[in-house]
């Protein structure tokens, strides 16, 4: 019971219609595919993993150029959040919903900068996989500003969890800022090929960027404390845990010399 009271102290209690509760379900599988192709191999096609479907699949692919695939990636929910302060105005509930709106606006305007001023790219992105996880980004950032909106005139839980929200989520969003930073160092303008990261968390973890992102995304959904949030945050974790696994597997196979003790995700443990 104080499991229960505790965990429901974290929450908004919502009262969902059908639609919602079926819009619910739904993003739920569909977050349970997106974890289960990467656990079983079947990766989205971009950064490292842009060609890694059989041949007969890549030659019926439709290839982007990595910037403009990342671009379609980010730039449908940075519409969406940025377009919430004035479609969804706060209506005197408190500085929550502002807060929220802030974190999704920086979160996906960070991407697309990031996208255009600081990656640099080598491969392609697959269309489809673009629209796939496009898609996905659009809807948590736009199912979440929804859902938020819906609880203006619900109680606020009994455990106040924005500020330690803000905190993990200026974290993380600084800590994945500073590691696609040294990612980018690692090439120049005419060289594109692969090295082994250094700096930072990189002598530790491979992918200490994952590892920021899902504090970023656990940031945000504290400040949300909507259930669809908190879905969208551990779909997400679920999503980069395999992900960094078949990154440090990739990273294995081309040097010969990669650090064993590097992990993939969480220094020492994971």
């Amino acid at each position: 019971m104080m499991i229960g009271e505790i965990v429901g102290g974290c929450v908004y209690e919502e009262r969902s219609s059908f639609s919602e509760q079926a819009f619910y379900v739904l993003t739920l599988l569909w977050l349970l595919f997106l974890c289960t192709t990467e656990i079983v191999g079947n990766h989205l096609q971009y950064s490292k993993f842009w060609n890694s479907a059989s041949s007969n699949k890549s030659k019926q692919q439709i290839l982007l150029s990595s910037k403009i695939g990342m671009l379609i990636l980010y730039t449908p929910a940075l519409l969406a959040a940025a377009s919430s302060f004035s479609l969804l105005p706060n209506g005197g509930g408190g500085i929550r919903f502002p807060m929220l709106k802030s974190a999704l606006t920086i979160h996906f305007l960070k991407r697309d900068l990031e996208t255009l001023f600081i990656h640099k790219y080598s491969g392609f992105v697959a269309l489809e996989s673009a629209v796939f996880i496009s898609a996905t980004y659009f809807t948590m950032a736009a199912g979440t500003l929804y859902f938020q909106h819906q609880t203006r005139n619900f109680p606020e839980p009994s455990t106040d969890l924005k500020y330690i929200g803000i905190l993990l989520f200026a974290v993380g969003i600084c800590g994945n800022f500073y590691h696609h930073y040294l990612l980018s160092k690692l090439r120049n303008k005419s060289d594109k090929g692969y090295k082994i990261p250094t700096g930072g968390l990189f002598g530790l973890v491979i992918c200490p960027h994952y590892l920021f992102e899902i504090l970023t995304f656990i940031g945000i959904s504290f400040i949300s404390q909507t259930i669809f949030m908190y879905m969208c945050a551990v779909g997400s974790t679920f999503y980069l845990i395999p992900r960094s696994f078949a990154t440090r597997k990739w990273y294995a196979s081309k040097f010969e010399n990669f650090p064993k003790n590097v992990k993939a995700l969480i220094p020492y443990v994971l």
